[in-house]
């Protein structure tokens, strides 16, 4: 059974993520351990709160040195919501605030007369061919956040949804990817991209999440 690490550094939603990852097959170890994160076959970043916190809670907890070696280690490591936005270069959340340099970009607040922060149901629309969207049709997923990030290359950009604008919804550089809504939260359409992320960890064919 793979076992999965999910990076606790005080600010994440450890227990529903935690909970999606066992019903699709695998273990979830919530950990802020180095060596039981870098022993697993793969890692999940969650995260709600403010970039600025996070960043800083990581630091503290060494959880952020931690994060970058296992992201150099090669195994599949998957940051969710705010955890994907750490993923970039930095963040201007109340201030600039440097992030963990994984994904080249940054992050910044919606801008407009329109409802902030962007919540609720959206649908996905795919722009790159990634392992995580292998089999799947394009859906709508369940977002929350007041802050969207703007990779610096568009290579990195696997799908986006509408807010207004185009926002980014998935992203994805070599072992590193990201997901700004809550695939937990997502119905099938998000629990099949957990379980792709999953497979990618090395988890056999997971049970059906229906």
């Amino acid at each position: 059974m793979s076992r999965i690490a999910v990076i606790d550094y005080g600010l994440g939603n450890l227990h529903s993520v935690s909970k999606a990852v066992e019903r699709l097959g695998c273990e979830a170890l919530v950990t802020s351990e180095q060596a039981e994160i870098l022993s697993a076959d793969g890692a999940i970043l969650p995260g709600v709160g403010a970039f600025g916190d996070a960043m800083e809670f990581l630091r503290e907890t060494g959880m952020d040195e931690a994060t970058r070696a296992f992201a150099a280690s090669g195994k599949p490591l998957l940051g969710i919501c705010l955890g994907m936005q750490l993923l970039f270069d930095e963040g201007e959340e109340h201030g600039p605030h440097r992030g963990l340099g994984l994904l080249p970009g940054r992050v910044v607040r919606f801008q407009g007369e329109y409802k902030i922060p962007h919540m609720g149901w959206n649908r996905l629309e795919f722009r790159q061919k990634s392992p995580l969207l292998e089999g799947l049709e394009e859906g709508h997923v369940y977002f929350v956040h007041s802050y969207h990030a703007l990779p610096a290359d568009s290579s990195d950009l696997i799908a986006v949804t509408d807010y207004h604008q185009p926002v980014t919804a998935i992203v994805g550089r070599g072992n590193v990817t990201g997901m700004q809504f809550h695939p937990e939260k997502s119905g099938e359409l998000g629990m099949s991209l957990l379980r792709s992320f999953l497979r990618l960890a090395g988890a056999p064919a997971a049970p059906d999440n229906r």
